[in-house]
């Protein structure tokens, strides 16, 4: 079995960002994909719907004319609120038949990357970082949330044959080590796998929190990577001061890969000798005045060249 280690990136990292209020400049998906193949990255997440052709015909032949794979697309769910479940599974299955169909006879199958619907909660969007025990679910609400992710991983499972991993993430009610262990000891560890992303977890994880450390502990449900950084500085001043999540990330909690606190040499070495193989995906949140996305792409990868990767 092969354990190569393949690089992607995504179209957040060229400033389309979910999040109302956040987008940079609105590079269109051909220049986007070529600065991505320019920079060194073999594999691409989809992007928000409509950000890249949804014929599927069209999508295959952008990246095979490109040699990119498709490695995933992010789709926010509000599962805490049962009402969601069904227009969720609505959503997720739009996406993962686009995702099945342009990668059909590719040797890389992408994921279906759910999350919760992130910063859409005041209070945890508030409190991103730094969230305190009673600001999380309750036991009935965790069930509920569970079944809500088993129902669109089991609906995408069955009528593409995709896999779902689910997103912790920052302004979420999935943020912190103890909330992502609440999800993965309700749900089934053959429908639902976990993307680990380095920053998310230690932003979410407090102070001194390690990446390596949540490696070690989710391990044997981790199916997919995410490579994010986070600048301990910024980080450190957003609790102090009470910054919410947007500020944070426009202070620039998300720094350049190799800038921050993640040990992306030890994370290397992790994934190694784990045997993980297929494609991590670097998210660089590339805001307005911070530079050229194609400039900190290249700058990404550069230093992942110098890790060994």
């Amino acid at each position: 079995m092969s354990t190569t280690i393949h690089i992607g990136n995504a179209p957040c990292s060229w400033g389309t960002l979910e999040f109302a209020g956040l987008e940079g400049e609105r590079i269109d998906y051909p220049r986007m994909l070529d600065e991505l193949v320019a920079t060194g990255y073999t594999g691409t997440e989809l992007g928000d719907w409509g950000y890249m052709p949804t014929d599927p015909a069209i999508l295959r032949a952008e990246l095979t004319n490109r040699t990119i794979s498709l490695t995933g697309a992010f789709v926010p769910v509000a599962l805490r609120d049962s009402a969601t479940h069904a227009p969720g599974v609505v959503a997720a299955l739009r996406v993962a038949r686009l995702l099945a169909a342009a990668s059909e006879g590719a040797q890389t199958r992408p994921f279906l990357v759910l999350a919760d619907n992130n910063g859409s909660d005041r209070v945890r969007t508030a409190w991103a970082g730094r969230v305190r025990p009673d600001q999380i679910l309750g036991p009935d609400e965790w069930h509920i949330f569970a079944r809500g992710a088993e129902s669109v991983a089991r609906a995408v499972r069955d009528e593409t044959g995709l896999r779902t991993v689910f997103h912790h993430h920052c302004a979420g009610f999935v943020e912190t080590p103890t909330e992502i262990a609440a999800l993965l000891e309700q749900t089934d560890p053959s429908l639902l796998g976990l993307v680990f992303d380095t920053g998310h977890y230690v932003y979410g994880a407090g102070d001194g929190a390690s990446a390596l450390a949540g490696l070690e502990r989710f391990a044997e449900r981790i199916w997919y990577v995410h490579l994010k950084d986070c600048d301990p500085q910024v980080a450190a001043k957003a609790r102090a001061e009470g910054f919410d999540y947007f500020t944070a990330i426009r202070r620039g909690l998300f720094c350049e890969l190799g800038r921050g606190c993640v040990d992306f040499a030890a994370v290397t070495r992790w994934l190694r000798g784990r045997g993980y193989s297929g494609y991590v995906t670097v998210e660089q949140d590339v805001l307005p005045g911070m530079g050229a996305p194609v400039q900190s792409a290249g700058r990404n990868r550069a230093y992942l060249r110098g890790i060994g990767l």
